[in-house]
């Protein structure tokens, strides 16, 4: 057992009680608090009286599924990481659920052990993440970006982002007129997702543009490169 995950609580949302045993029932063993709920609208009510670690959270169930679950969740600055559990494993499914804000994507029928390692796969990259950004804040033009509350602002109002969105603008922020190619960019913030495609990268760019209005020009795209946040776009217009 590893006491190191004691604090750690996850919450898992399916309506087949059967997984939700089994999945309970494991990563108990690795010292995980576990709680379930058999639907997304039960699984909400949780969430606003507890604060979790993480939610596994299958995709097909009756009444609200899980992706309107997480998109809601997202819409309203909920970060919490989720894994996505699902019967479907096409790509237009994948693509979906990386772009409410998932953090993986899990097809059944899945072994536990796969999940047990996907899900200290993610806790991993989140704790690391949150270590190198405490304390930190980056500022361009009107935007601002406070890396301790992962909140960004243009102009004073607040944007509401993914957790990808959010961590790709930061990689580009960061790193001003350096080009990452998309397999850079994956790497960086997808980590060992290793199945996670390509076009991924381009689906959150297009969304991370929509969301940041006006600075969305900054955000630019070398043909056959990647991309970029070139800070002296305005003078070459």
């Amino acid at each position: 057992m590893n006491d190191k995950y004691g604090e750690v609580e996850i919450l898992i949302v399916d309506d087949e009680s059967d997984i939700c045993e089994i999945l309970q029932f494991n990563l108990e063993n690795e010292s995980f608090k576990v709680e379930t709920a058999s639907s997304a609208e039960k699984a909400l009510e949780m969430l606003d009286k507890n604060q979790y670690q993480l939610i596994l959270l299958d995709v097909m169930m009756g009444g609200m599924s899980g992706f309107r679950m997480a998109e809601k969740l997202r819409k309203e600055g909920n970060t919490t990481p989720v894994i996505f559990l699902t019967a479907k494993d096409t790509e237009n499914d994948m693509l979906t659920g990386f772009s409410i804000g998932g953090d993986d994507y899990i097809s059944k029928p899945f072994s536990v052990k796969e999940v047990i390692a996907r899900v200290k796969a993610v806790l991993k990259r989140t704790e690391k993440k949150e270590q190198e950004v405490v304390g930190k804040e980056l500022h361009f033009d009107g935007l601002n970006i406070d890396l301790q509350s992962k909140q960004v602002y243009i102009e004073g109002m607040s944007v509401l982002l993914t957790k990808k969105e959010f961590e790709i603008l930061c990689l580009l922020l960061k790193n001003p007129s350096r080009v990452f190619s998309r397999e850079e960019i994956l790497d960086k913030v997808w980590g060992d997702e290793s199945y996670v495609l390509e076009r991924t990268v381009d689906v959150h760019i297009t969304r991370l543009r929509k969301k940041i209005g006006n600075h969305a020009i900054y955000i630019t795209n070398r043909s056959g490169y990647g991309y970029c946040f070139n800070p002296e776009i305005n003078q070459l217009i």
